[in-house]
């Protein structure tokens, strides 16, 4: 499912391409580590088709999208997307973001509150540190070098949940654009980002996440407040979400925007 337009927003030495679909309330959607936008086309349609406007930029080195990829903390990831805001009208927009990208949209919603109406978090890590391995599994998910088999048993352990086609992220995957939102994210303070400032939260969960289990389900809620947080559940997906269960993904947004008034 093509945007129906795409196009770039620039400042400074920063290029950032963006994927555009539909009109009306603004949504902003962050992909996960080392992914670009496309994760989200499905989904992108879904709400456009119900009165949305849906950007979809890619990260820095991705999708032609460029920008420094060294020296840099969560706080540049966020006006980036800032910057993609207010080219696009600048009122106040729902951003969301899967697993990484769930970073960058806290991140905006700390350093730019005049801008995000809330924060949209998709299959967020509720357990830290992680499991050795589970990391492990990450890590060798995007190792091109490993076998299939290798990779699609790591896929299917941390990001799809039993029956779903873990074949279908074999492919999408940036090492340059991982290790530099991984060094991106360790070089910023957690204080800095981590409760999304005070805007109000949609937390996403997938129910066979196994980085998100269920004993963790109030996680957020419990720490920022359940006057802020509102919480989701959706069944048969694990961290990779998106691919597995794109119409309730949407679905689960659009709620959220009605109740929103949006």
């Amino acid at each position: 499912m093509p945007p129906a337009q795409t196009y770039a927003v620039e400042y400074d030495s920063v290029h950032i391409a963006v994927h555009a679909f539909g009109n009306g309330p603004r949504i902003v959607m962050m992909p996960s580590l080392g992914r670009g936008a496309a994760d989200f086309f499905d989904i992108a349609q879904r709400l456009a088709t119900a009165g949305y406007r849906v950007l979809c930029p890619e990260p820095r080195g991705r999708g032609g999208s460029s920008g420094p990829l060294t020296g840099i903390t969560l706080h540049h990831y966020a006006r980036d997307i800032a910057a993609v805001i207010e080219h696009d009208g600048g009122e106040p927009t729902v951003v969301a973001g899967h697993a990484f990208g769930n970073f960058v949209a806290r991140a905006m919603g700390a350093d730019y509150p005049r801008l995000v109406r809330a924060v949209v978090l998709l299959a967020a890590t509720h357990t830290w540190p992680l499991a050795q391995e589970l990391r492990d599994s990450i890590n060798r998910c995007h190792q091109m070098d490993l076998p299939e088999d290798v990779r699609l048993k790591h896929l299917q352990h941390v990001f799809f949940a039993p029956g779903n086609d873990a074949r279908v992220w074999l492919d999408g995957w940036d090492e340059a654009v991982m290790h530099a939102e991984r060094a991106a994210t360790e070089a910023t303070p957690k204080p800095e980002w981590w409760t999304a400032g005070n805007a109000p939260v949609l937390d996403v969960l997938s129910l066979q996440d196994p980085l998100s289990p269920p004993e963790s389900v109030n996680c957020y809620r419990d720490q920022w407040g359940a006057d802020r947080v509102t919480i989701a559940r959706i069944d048969n997906a694990a961290h990779a979400l998106l691919p597995e269960q794109p119409a309730a993904v949407a679905d689960t947004i659009i709620e959220y925007m009605r109740r929103l008034g949006a």
